[in-house]
């Protein structure tokens, strides 16, 4: 027996689409996605998305990054190899500056690269979503709600009659 993943419904129009996403917002579902294919304005408030992690993720990048330089350039000219060149410190922060810099910009690309594929679960090469039969519109003029199955509020029942009552058409269950 095939586990069920969830429950999709297409939607025609950006309005009706948009005022869907609110509706399954306010009936208290989490575990939901909306598939458009191109990105609509004010959808991230409308689905209840919380801002992205990703930012904290290139914050402790680039503060990596700076304090590998500044020790980089401290342990080579103060501790490792200590020479003295024209009256100059063994450290200075002003001359281990450019270096931290690069380094602050490399690590918050990396770290951001990184956080953005943990978040998002990449690479991802199959997704259950792809098996619904009428999918292949998500590219071109459809728009669609898939409610997953383990959302605490799923019910196979009330989760179609909700998705029929916004106005879903072609409503389907998918299986893993």
């Amino acid at each position: 027996m095939k586990k069920t993943y969830g429950i999709v419904a297409a939607f025609d129009t950006t309005p009706d689409f948009y005022h869907a996403c609110e509706q399954v917002r306010d009936a208290g579902f989490s575990q939901w996605d909306a598939i458009t294919s191109f990105p609509i304005h004010g959808l991230d408030a409308a689905m209840g998305v919380r801002r992205s992690n990703v930012p904290r993720f290139s914050l402790a990048g680039g503060i990596t990054g700076f304090c590998t330089g500044m020790s980089l350039i401290w342990w080579t000219g103060a501790s490792e190899y200590p020479l003295i060149v024209g009256g100059k410190p063994y450290f200075s922060p002003m001359f281990a500056f450019p270096i931290s810099y690069e380094l602050t910009i490399l690590f918050t690309a990396f770290a951001t690269i990184i956080g953005m594929f943990i978040l998002n679960k990449l690479p991802m090469h199959y997704h259950p979503v792809m098996k619904a039969p009428q999918f292949v519109r998500a590219s071109d003029d459809r728009f669609y709600i898939v409610i997953e199955a383990n959302d605490p509020k799923f019910n196979p029942v009330q989760t179609r009659a909700l998705l029929q009552q916004i106005g879903g058409k072609d409503i389907a269950e998918l299986e893993e």
